[in-house]
């Protein structure tokens, strides 16, 4: 573990040095509270810092409410080092930021056990910001495909269409569904169904950019988003993906299994004072005439459809602003 040691006193400095090396910490020192202040904001800056409470620059108190003052970098664990005793002075190091407060002169088998304190406080904070991290990973990416849930996906689609519509451009918006899915599940089994899920998700993501977005719309429907995709582009894009899907056969434990996709988009574009719900109804629609006109095939919205869409939730209104069509089983 990386440990800043920051006292203007140059002997202290090395004979503390000395005895952190021999317990194994990688050392860094710095002779001022300037210098220790810039140490500390490096990106691979130490995560212990034992500081002097009075240097030259900044003093220790002015570095802890400093580096409490980051709530978004790495926590550092702060141990204030002085001569003063007085109860007022601790309360004020503590106040300001530092985790705990040693009286020099200590002793050696003191400082250790309390940076083995400080140690395990670091891995727990580490384990809860991970923790952190996972439940805000579930709450909006599907547990079987790791890609945008329903929610989130639909959240994406809210901020990129209030961006276009800024910015007087189009977001392309497919639908796209598997073809006989169901059947997939009753003859090969759920397992299988699963694992062509999985598998349609990854080839979905390869055929996108980095800032489009992927997420599944329920059941065996997706939900893709290209921001700055007019109607031509996002019907290239449909055809692609089609053909790309169709391409080979997914392998699967239960063997190879020919799977092909139906889609149906919109571009915003076209339409650009409609609602969200209006897109995702054009869209659907244009994915039932994909599906009633053979199946692995693409279509696009058209005027029709995206007026036949806004007089539908003109007449359902009023809705909730999170309220969407509900999926379609096709």
């Amino acid at each position: 573990m990386k440990i800043l040691i920051a006292d203007d006193d140059p002997v202290s400095c090395r004979l503390l040095g000395g005895l952190l090396n021999k317990w194994g910490y990688e050392v860094t020192a710095a002779h001022s509270g300037t210098e220790a202040w810039e140490v500390l904001q490096a990106n691979d800056a130490p995560r212990v810092a034992l500081l002097d409470w009075i240097m030259p620059g900044l003093d220790g108190l002015e570095i802890c409410r400093r580096v409490r003052a980051r709530p978004s970098q790495p926590y550092v664990y702060i141990m204030l080092l002085t001569a003063n005793d007085k109860v007022g002075n601790l309360v004020e190091g503590l106040e300001s930021g530092a985790d705990d407060y040693l009286t020099k002169p200590f002793h050696p088998q003191e400082l250790r056990a309390r940076l083995r304190v400080g140690s395990r406080m670091l891995e727990l904070e580490g384990s809860l910001v991970e923790a952190r991290e996972n439940l805000r990973f579930k709450a909006s990416h599907d547990a079987l495909t790791s890609i945008w849930n329903r929610g989130a996906i639909i959240e994406l689609l809210e901020r990129e269409l209030s961006r276009a519509r800024r910015d007087g451009g189009s977001v392309g918006i497919l639908l796209a569904d598997i073809d006989h899915f169901k059947r997939i599940n009753d003859t090969r089994g759920h397992l299988v169904g699963d694992e062509v899920l999985r598998a349609i998700t990854g080839r979905l993501k390869g055929e996108v950019r980095v800032y489009d977005g992927v997420g599944r719309y329920g059941g065996e429907e997706f939900l893709i988003l290209l921001p700055g995709c007019d109607h031509a582009k996002l019907a290239a894009k449909a055809e692609q993906l089609v053909k790309m899907v169709e391409r080979s056969s997914i392998g699967t434990s239960a063997g190879t299994v020919p799977v092909t996709i139906s889609i149906g988009g919109v571009a915003s574009g076209e339409y650009p004072h409609a609602e969200l719900n209006s897109y995702l109804r054009a869209a659907d629609t244009a994915l039932y005439r994909a599906k009633a006109s053979g199946r692995n095939r693409a279509e696009m919205a058209g005027l029709s459809d995206m007026e036949a869409a806004t007089a539908t939730d003109a007449a359902a209104k009023p809705v909730s602003d999170t309220a969407v069509m509900p999926i379609s089983g096709k």
